[in-house]
C-alpha cells in the first residue's frame, strides 16, 4: 500500500484548498481560504443528487450530471481564489463503483446500492464464502450493498471484464489522480484482508472476479496526482495536487473529531445513522457479528467500529410523500417539523422497531410507520394534515432509543464506557434530536459540525501538507467561519 506523498514544505499550509464531498442527496463543492490567522470555508457550489431508475429498470447515479456540477464548482473556486489553490481532495459515500472503457472513461453510469440485482448475487455468494467466514476474514459486515456483492453480481454481464474505481476515487482520476483506492474506503468494499490490510485474493479467487481490476491501495492523505484537463489551464489550477482524504465520508467526518473527544462514542446521524467508536484494533468474535457491527477503515491507523442503523431518511420519505399530496411546503422542513415535535407528548412505549424491513423501503412511509406502530403497541396514529409533527417526534424518539440500545451493545463488546456521545452530521443541527439523545443514553452530548466530511476532508489535506499530524488538524479549523455563495 502506497504511502502519502507530502506536499514540499515550502508550500504555505494557508493556500487555499478546495474539499469535494459527495453527497446522496447532494454534493459539495467547498473553498478554504485563511484571512490572516482565521480560516474561512466557502460552500461555492450545491450539485442535487439522487438515483434514477434506466430504461431497463435498474437504480443508477447521474454521474455525468455530477461531474458537469463539479467543475461547475471548480471554476468558481477558481474565480475565488486566482492565487493558486494548493489542492483538491474528494470524499463521498463507499460501496460504489464505476466500471472503465478502454480510454478509462465512464463506461455507464454507475449502479446504486439500493439497486435489488445483488439480492440473489450475495445469496449465491454466501455458498462459496459463508457470512461468518466472510467476518472473520474481513471485519466487514456481510451487507448485500457491499462491493464485492455488487462485483459478484456482473459476473455474467460484459461489464465484469472492466476495471473499476470506487466513486470518489474516480472523481479524483477524472480531475488527472492514478486510479487508486484508499484504504478507508477500501474497507467498505468487503475485499480487503483484516490482517494483511490488503486485498485479499483469497475472495477474488472464491468469487471468480479478476483481481487485476483493482486499484493500487493507498492510505489517507496520499497526493495521487496533480490537476489536468482544460481545468489545469486555469492560473489557480496550474500546479494544484490531488489528495486522497478518508475518502469514505464518514472516516473524513471521524477525522473532523476534536482531539479531546477522540475516546468519546460517535453517532454520525444523517441519510443513514452509524453509531460507534473509534479502535486500534479490529474486533471480530461472534457478539460484534451478531450486533451488526463491523470494522471499518479510519485515519491514522484507526478503525471505525460502528453499526448501522436507520436514519433521518424516515422522516425525509415521510416529507417526500406529504409534499406529493400537496400539504403546505412552508411547513414540511426538517427545522420546522423539529420544532413543532418538541411540543409533542407520546406515550412511552411509542417506540418504532426503526430497523424494521418494511422501514428501509421507499414509498408511503408514514403509512409503514402507522402500521407497525399499532402492531406494536396499539396506538393509532392518522396520517392527516396538522399531525407530522407526532410523526417527527416518534421518529425523532425511536432513534435516541436505538442509538442507546446501540452504545450500551457497544460498550459491553469493547469493554469500554464512554462517558461522551459526539454526534456529526445533519442530525447535529436537531436541538430537540440531541436533547433526546441525551436522555436515552444518559450521557454528554456534543454536537459536532453538520459539515463533518468537508471539515475532515480539509483537515487530511492539511496533515498531506505537512502541517501539523491529523489529530492536531482538527483544532486549525474548529473556528473556521463557514460561508454559502451557491448559487
Amino acid at each position: 500500500m502506497s504511502n502519502s506523498t507530502p506536499v514540499p514544505q515550502e508550500a504555505s499550509h494557508r493556500a487555499p484548498r478546495v474539499a469535494i464531498d459527495l453527497g446522496a442527496e447532494s454534493c459539495r463543492v467547498s473553498l478554504l481560504r485563511w484571512c490572516g490567522q482565521q480560516p474561512e470555508i466557502i460552500l461555492l457550489h450545491r450539485i442535487p443528487n439522487g438515483p434514477y431508475t434506466d430504461p431497463s429498470g435498474d437504480l443508477r447515479w447521474p454521474l455525468r450530471t455530477i461531474l458537469a456540477g463539479i467543475e461547475t464548482g471548480l471554476r468558481k473556486a477558481a474565480e475565488a481564489a486566482p492565487e493558486g489553490i494548493a489542492s483538491i481532495a474528494v470524499d463521498g459515500w463507499a460501496v460504489d463503483y464505476v466500471r472503465l472503457d478502454s480510454e478509462r472513461e465512464i463506461l455507464e453510469e454507475p449502479f446504486c446500492y439500493r439497486d435489488e440485482r445483488s439480492i440473489a448475487a450475495k445469496e449465491l455468494a454466501d455458498l462459496s464464502i459463508p457470512p461468518e467466514e466472510f467476518f472473520a476474514l474481513t471485519g466487514v459486515q456481510p451487507h448485500r450493498i457491499n462491493t464485492v456483492y455488487q462485483l459478484f453480481a456482473d459476473r455474467d454481464s460484459s461489464r465484469a471484464s472492466h476495471p473499476w474505481l470506487l466513486l470518489p476515487e474516480y472523481v479524483l482520476h477524472w480531475l488527472g489522480a492514478r486510479p487508486v483506492a484508499e484504504f478507508t474506503n477500501a474497507t467498505h468494499t468487503g475485499m480487503l484482508d483484516l490482517k494483511t490490510r490488503d486485498w485479499a485474493p483469497g475472495i477474488f479467487t472464491r468469487l471468480g472476479l479478476d483481481i487485476r481490476h483493482a486499484p493500487e491501495l493507498v492510505e489517507p492523505g496520499t497526493v495521487v496526482g496533480t490537476l489536468r484537463g482544460p481545468l489545469a489551464k486555469l492560473p489557480a489550477f496550474r500546479e494544484t495536487q490531488l489528495i486522497a482524504p478518508a475518502c469514505h465520508d464518514t472516516a473524513s467526518a471521524i477525522a473532523a473529531i476534536a482531539e479531546e473527544h477522540k475516546n468519546a462514542a460517535y453517532i454520525v446521524c444523517g441519510t443513514w445513522s452509524l453509531v460507534g467508536a473509534t479502535i486500534a484494533t479490529p474486533v471480530v468474535n461472534t457478539e460484534a457479528l451478531a450486533g451488526g457491527f463491523t470494522n471499518l477503515g479510519a485515519p491514522a491507523h484507526q478503525y471505525c467500529f460502528h453499526t448501522s442503523i436507520n436514519g433521518m431518511w424516515l422522516l425525509k420519505q415521510c416529507l417526500d410523500h406529504w409534499t406529493a399530496q400537496g400539504r403546505p411546503t412552508e411547513s414540511l422542513t426538517f427545522s420546522a417539523l423539529s420544532q413543532a415535535a418538541a411540543s409533542v407528548t407520546l406515550p412511552p412505549d411509542a417506540i418504532l422497531p426503526v430497523d424494521a424491513p418494511d422501514l428501509l423501503l421507499p414509498g408511503q412511509m408514514p403509512a409503514r410507520i402507522a402500521a407497525i406502530l399499532h402492531s406494536q403497541t396499539g396506538m393509532m396514529l392518522e396520517d392527516m394534515p396538522g399531525n407530522e409533527p407526532a410523526f417527527a417526534r416518534l421518529i425523532f424518539n425511536s432513534l435516541a432509543a436505538r442509538y442507546a440500545s446501540a452504545i450500551d451493545t457497544l460498550e459491553r463488546i469493547t469493554e469500554r464506557r464512554f462517558p461522551r456521545v459526539v454526534i456529526l452530521g445533519g442530525g447535529s443541527q436537531n436541538a430537540l434530536l440531541v436533547h433526546l439523545i441525551g436522555k436515552a443514553t444518559g450521557r454528554a452530548v456534543i454536537a459536532g459540525h453538520p459539515e463533518g466530511s468537508t471539515l475532515g476532508n480539509f483537515a487530511l489535506q492539511l496533515a498531506s501538507a505537512g502541517h501539523a499530524p491529523i489529530q492536531s488538524c482538527p483544532a486549525a479549523l474548529a473556528h473556521a467561519s463557514w460561508i454559502s455563495s451557491q448559487t
